[in-house]
């Protein structure tokens, strides 16, 4: 298990973040797709994951979410070889920007400290670019 904080400034106010991570349509990712809703309610879901290993396989991965609008969510995996990994996303206006912070304990089957530290990094930096991009045409 690693502890990891990282963050990083989109250029949109929070209203805008917070309508995104909504709407199933626009906010999609490469490596991550929801494979169907358990349970969902205003504060949170828990769903089934797939989501995209390293070597292009996919897996299964159970994931319940706590949501705290506009401020963020926190996140959980329940099953799967990262099941553990705890990280919440805080999300803090900043006038026409927003920054997001993450912070959590992540955990994965077989990696190393060093190696999952970079994995998660770099996870979360690809979900923040994507995020990025396709928030330029979000309406």
């Amino acid at each position: 298990m690693v502890h990891v904080t990282d963050e990083g400034v989109f250029d949109h106010p929070i209203e805008k973040i917070w309508k995104y991570l909504n709407d199933e349509e626009g906010h999609k990712h490469s490596s991550v797709k929801m494979s169907k809703a358990i349970e969902q309610s205003d504060k949170g879901m828990t769903a089934e994951f797939e989501v995209k290993n390293p070597d292009g396989s996919w897996r299964k991965e159970m994931w319940k979410m706590s949501f705290n609008p506009p401020h963020g969510f926190s996140l959980e995996i329940t099953s799967g070889p990262m099941k553990g990994t705890k990280h919440t996303h805080t999300y803090t206006p900043m006038g026409n920007k927003t920054k997001v912070s993450v912070e959590g304990e992540f955990v994965a089957q077989g990696m190393d400290d060093a190696t999952l530290r970079k994995a998660a990094l770099m996870m979360l930096e690809q979900v923040f670019n994507e995020d990025s991009a396709n928030l330029r045409n979000f309406q």
